[in-house]
């Protein structure tokens, strides 16, 4: 069974393959479900780490719906990471409504031949999972990554036993809440990969700082943090 590790930074990603994981996704931000890492970390991890990376290609929080302008930086950095040599890309695109953007994701797919694609946890968002699974496989989608529309893949073990079934060419890789002592459920079942990250919290400072710089206002699934030009204008206006 693969072990497929979310890791957040070098430290993280070079802690799983020390502890023997199969795979690395390597993303940014876990918070928040993770953003496209930084060019730093992408080359301090392929210069460092020797299994397998996928890289997670996500330009920001909150929704799966992106912009003209967040399309075209999702490719170009998938075709950084082709260039960089990683090994798959983990991505996924849908419309407001919770459908599969069907034409944007075989985009990325396209622009990721000779990589693996993993459709993200995107899918629990959608509508008839059942019907874009089938979806996915068509376009050549070689991972599905979800916690089977549920808080957790634990929780959603029923939807997920029917994706596994239904599979013929995508491998199900239950997601969220994957613990050591729930694991075996999991390949039980028939899984032949898991996703976690294996987290846990290291202390940093001696004393807690003054002010926060976490914002919890800003931790929205339906909406974006976009600079106001009128808020932006107003305070330029004031100080001219």
């Amino acid at each position: 069974m693969l072990v497929e590790v979310c890791a957040n930074s070098l430290e993280s990603a070079l802690n799983a393959q020390e502890a023997g994981a199969g795979r690395i996704e390597l993303c940014s931000e876990l918070a928040v479900g993770g953003i496209t890492p930084s060019y730093g970390l992408l080359r301090a991890v392929r210069e460092k780490i020797s299994i397998p990376v996928h890289v997670l290609v996500r330009p920001r929080s909150g929704d799966f719906t992106f912009s003209n302008v967040e399309f075209e930086i999702m490719k170009a950095d998938i075709l950084l990471c082709k260039e960089l040599g990683f090994q798959g890309i983990v991505s996924g695109v849908l419309h407001a409504d919770h459908t599969l953007d069907n034409e944007r994701t075989q985009e990325l797919v396209k622009c990721s031949e000779g990589m693996n694609f993993t459709f993200h946890r995107a899918f629990d968002w959608v509508k008839n999972p059942i019907i874009v699974l089938k979806q996915l496989e068509e376009m050549g989608v070689d991972y599905l990554l979800t916690s089977g529309q549920k808080q957790s893949a634990i929780e959603g073990i029923t939807l997920l036993d029917k994706l596994n079934a239904n599979s013929t060419s995508c491998v199900i890789m239950p997601g969220s809440g994957v613990k050591e002592y729930n694991v075996a459920v999991f390949k039980d079942k028939g899984f032949k990969a898991v996703h976690l990250s294996g987290a846990q919290f290291q202390k940093t400072l001696d004393m807690q700082p003054m002010v926060s710089m976490n914002s919890a206002s800003f931790l929205k699934d339906d909406q974006i943090a976009v600079s106001s030009k009128e808020t932006i204008a107003a305070v330029v206006n004031k100080v001219k």
